[in-house]
């Protein structure tokens, strides 16, 4: 019995110690390369007040037509007014709307 009793305390104390220690190079490593990730993506991002035609259409969805509808509808205060002016279709909005930003001065 009484090394069943040593044996719990002692499977309850690594447990305390190991909790402890914090995270692991390898989840601290993870976080960061996520975070890296993260804000290459939100540079990434097209701002439809300020992009060429042409980097307007290397959007899915987006060919000469949209492009210059686009371009000619500026300035717009968010992106989703792309399919509120009835520049573009909604399903074409759907495709894009993670790709763009409509940034304001």
């Amino acid at each position: 019995m009484r090394l069943f009793s040593a044996l719990g305390v002692l499977v309850l104390g690594l447990s305390l110690a190991f909790a402890q220690k914090g995270p692991t190079k390898g989840a601290v490593k993870d976080a960061s390369a996520t975070a890296k990730k993260a804000a290459a993506a939100a540079t990434d991002l097209i701002d439809i007040n300020t992009a060429s035609a042409d980097a307007l259409r290397t959007l899915p969805g987006i060919g000469e037509a949209y492009s210059q509808k686009i371009v000619k509808g500026r300035p717009y205060r968010a992106k989703n007014e792309l399919v509120q002016k009835n520049i573009i279709p909604e399903a074409t909005y759907d495709k894009i709307k993670d790709k763009i930003i409509a940034k304001q001065k």
